[in-house]
């Protein structure tokens, strides 16, 4: 579902170049939780960025669901985030003028066609939030918002949700069940999920630990079976 070939990415300071990435090569298959982990300035969240098309590697290549987006025209490339992608930040990123349902269905009005309405309300339902429809953000407590953003990220059932720290923002009670609705929702969906953490307990509950440092892959461990067990 995502492969990455040789994945470089420097930026210029100055006179000096700077290299985030130094060289990435990882597959991730189809319905995988794959956690990445890796102290601050690691590239742990630059190399979320360029699985997502948001930018562009220095060297190397991105497939996406057997697409190269390296090559892809910005119309293309933002048909390929807006199909195949859903997002789940740390900053929830809704739309202030916009209420719960209307955030949700958005990603499917600018993307496909029909009525979302229906699935909106649904997932909305399914993440505990059924009475809070025609709320706006501001009304919303942080954990309310993150479960909005979860529920937006799935409207369209992309292939592919990527999290950057989905759960940064919240106390441990909220967090955690933004993080059983994130992992039933992935389950339940097949979705291919690759989330960005720092936090050690919610790595160890993925089918897959990878630890960067200095933008280079360290370790990367299978543990699908201690996942199997947790879930028992």
């Amino acid at each position: 579902m995502i492969e990455v070939r040789g994945l470089k990415k420097s930026i210029r300071n100055g006179a000096r170049t700077v290299e985030i990435l130094r060289g990435i090569d990882l597959t991730i298959p189809k319905g995988q939780f794959a956690a990445i982990m890796g102290a601050s300035g690691s590239g742990k969240s630059t190399l979320l960025g360029l699985l997502a098309g948001l930018d562009s590697p220095s060297e190397g290549e991105v497939i996406l669901d057997g697409v190269s987006i390296g090559s892809l025209e910005e119309d293309k490339l933002a048909e390929v985030r807006g199909r195949r992608i859903g997002f789940v930040f740390q900053s929830y990123q809704l739309i202030p003028t916009l209420t719960a349902l209307e955030n949700v269905m958005l990603p499917h009005e600018l993307n496909a066609p029909g009525n979302a309405r229906g699935r909106a309300e649904a997932l909305l339902e399914t993440v505990g939030l059924g009475d809070r429809l025609h709320h706006y953000p501001v009304q919303l407590s942080g954990g309310e918002q993150q479960r909005v953003a979860l529920a937006r990220a799935f409207v369209l059932e992309p292939p592919i949700v990527l999290a950057d720290e989905p759960t940064g923002n919240l106390d441990s009670k909220n967090g955690q069940h933004v993080l059983e609705l994130l992992m039933e929702r992935q389950r339940e969906s097949g979705t291919t999920l690759v989330m960005v953490t720092h936090d050690a307990q919610i790595a160890e509950r993925a089918d897959r630990k990878i630890h960067l440092r200095d933008g280079t892959i360290v370790a990367d461990e299978l543990q699908t079976a201690v996942r199997t067990e947790t879930l028992r």
